[in-house]
């Protein structure tokens, strides 16, 4: 069954939303109506009196639901009329002098409503942030899904800028009045009968105060981490295999890397999910604790009060844990501590940030980490990426030339008449081309040839080249095969990988 979007539209969107229902089509003068709780008779009765005539009641899941308002977007339809009287200079003209109880109360609730509909849309539609940037001339709202930015709506002019920043300081609880240095805040708000966090951050630019908003659904990612496995991340079948062998390890450090946002602390948590048994003792320290496992003592960093990484991890230490995770390695002094606990025979699962798994040794070394003591206590790296995968419904065949084929590293020779996929764009993935993300990894087992080789201080290539002879598949191999499927596309890989230097 598929939604009809004009005769959808026709419905106030509250009450679709309200009774979970949509139209699919008129059939001998009784309208079908797709709902979730379709023997319910006082919602038959309101819909039935809303169009004036018979309906014909048809089962659908909450799933199904949300799939195909989803597709349509009928949020967009509410951001739009909220956001309409914002766009144009003519419109809602209140000069700067002219205040009065009237002005204030209508300014008041339009910016309310505007920043509502914005929190609301992007929750709907599956973003991670908002980002409100200020231009000379007028304000963008932007939502990041699938880990890249899409404007949220038409621009709003410039002059209800500070309005928007000031409705959201006060909902994240900052100073109004401060505008000159950042300001971090949060704030909950009930959204279809979810508590869902919101963090906040504002910072000055050269043209006003721009915010990020993070979104942290926690109820829907407690639901989807309950059955959150490596299995589900993307990796190739043999880096998971490997994963698993690492984190069942008696002791030693197992390290994630990669860019922010790469999802490294989303497969720790997958990894976590694997291990929890009633025999072991499981510690967590993060900044903050995102998502709840149960079983496992996990506590937040609070620097103002003095609760530091650092800090943490020597009290976790006293507290007799079998398995530690760390949510991320900052300074020497967690560093220091975190090697020498992986040493004395404590599993350390932790993340660093660096670009491939060759970096994460010349990291430590800056951090000044006895180099002996590191190799000793580190048995795998795994450096990975998330890349966009292609909507299935519409993504569209396409060939490259030699040129550009030589240039991603592939021999024209060969691969001239292969099918390769680009990114088309329907209703189903919002028009993008893509729908959903997975990972990509390459994968670094420390043998002990390596730990010599790291050890004597020999060059990186030398190093990478002794990994290659042992089995090791590289980012841009691993992300070229996904290529190669046709599960993503080469215009995405090349946003996390480049062929130039990683051949």
């Amino acid at each position: 069954m598929k939604i009809n979007a004009d005769l959808a539209r026709t419905f106030p969107p509250e009450m679709i939303y309200r009774i979970k229902f949509f139209p699919v089509d008129w059939k001998n003068g009784r309208l079908e109506v797709a709902m979730v709780d379709p023997e319910n008779p006082l919602f038959r009765e309101e819909i039935e009196t809303f169009i004036g005539a018979k309906i014909l009641p048809l089962k659908i899941s909450e799933e199904e639901f949300d799939e195909e308002i989803r597709r349509i977007d009928l949020v967009k339809g509410v951001l739009e009329e909220a956001s309409e009287e914002f766009a144009g200079d003519e419109l809602m003209e209140v000069s700067e002098e002219e205040v009065s109880v009237e002005t204030l109360t209508l300014q008041e609730s339009s910016i309310v409503k505007l920043v509502n509909s914005i929190v609301f849309s992007a929750v709907h539609r599956g973003a991670s942030d908002i980002h409100i940037e200020a231009t000379d001339k007028n304000v963008k709202v932007k939502y990041r899904i699938d880990g890249v930015l899409y404007p949220a709506m038409e621009p709003i002019h410039k002059k209800f800028h500070s309005g928007i920043i000031s409705r959201i300081k006060v909902m994240a609880d900052l100073d109004i009045a401060e505008k000159r240095i950042p300001q971090d805040g949060r704030f909950q708000l009930r959204i279809k009968g979810k508590k869902i966090d919101f963090r906040v951050s504002i910072l000055p630019g050269s043209h006003g105060e721009e915010c990020v908003i993070r979104i942290l659904d926690k109820e829907h990612l407690a639901a989807s981490f309950k059955e959150l496995t490596l299995d589900k991340l993307g990796f190739d079948e043999d880096i998971v295999k490997k994963i698993r062998k690492h984190i069942r390890l008696p002791y030693g450090m197992f390290l994630v890397t990669g860019p922010t946002g790469s999802g490294k602390t989303t497969t720790l948590y997958a990894a976590l999910n694997e291990i929890v048994t009633e025999e072991e003792k499981i510690i967590t320290i993060e900044d903050p604790v995102e998502y709840t496992v149960p079983g496992v003592l996990q506590i937040p960093v609070n620097e103002k009060k003095g609760l530091t990484f650092a800090r943490g991890l020597r009290s976790i230490l006293r507290h007799d844990p079998d398995r530690i995770m760390v949510g991320e390695i900052r300074d020497p002094e967690t560093a220091e501590i975190a090697v020498q606990a992986a040493l004395t025979g404590h599993l350390v699962m932790t993340t660093v940030h660096a670009n491939n798994v060759f970096d994460v040794i010349s990291r430590f070394v800056h951090m000044g980490i006895d180099l002996h003591s590191l190799v000793s206590a580190l048995n795998a790296v795994l450096a990975q990426r998330l890349v966009r995968k292609l909507c299935e419904n519409c993504k569209v065949e396409t060939k490259y030339s030699p040129e550009v084929l030589e240039d991603n590293g592939l021999d024209p020779k060969v691969y001239s008449k292969h099918t390769f996929y680009k990114p088309g764009g329907c209703e189903f993935c919002n028009h993008t081309g893509y729908r959903g993300r997975m990972a990509i990894g390459e994968f670094l087992e420390l043998s002990d040839s390596i730990k010599e080789m790291i050890v004597d201080r020999k060059p990186a290539r030398l190093i990478k080249n002794e990994a290659r002879k042992q089995g090791m598949k590289f980012i841009r191999e691993k992300g070229m095969k996904r290529v190669l499927e046709g599960i993503t596309s080469l215009e995405e890989l090349n946003k996390v990988s480049f062929a130039s230097l990683e051949k």
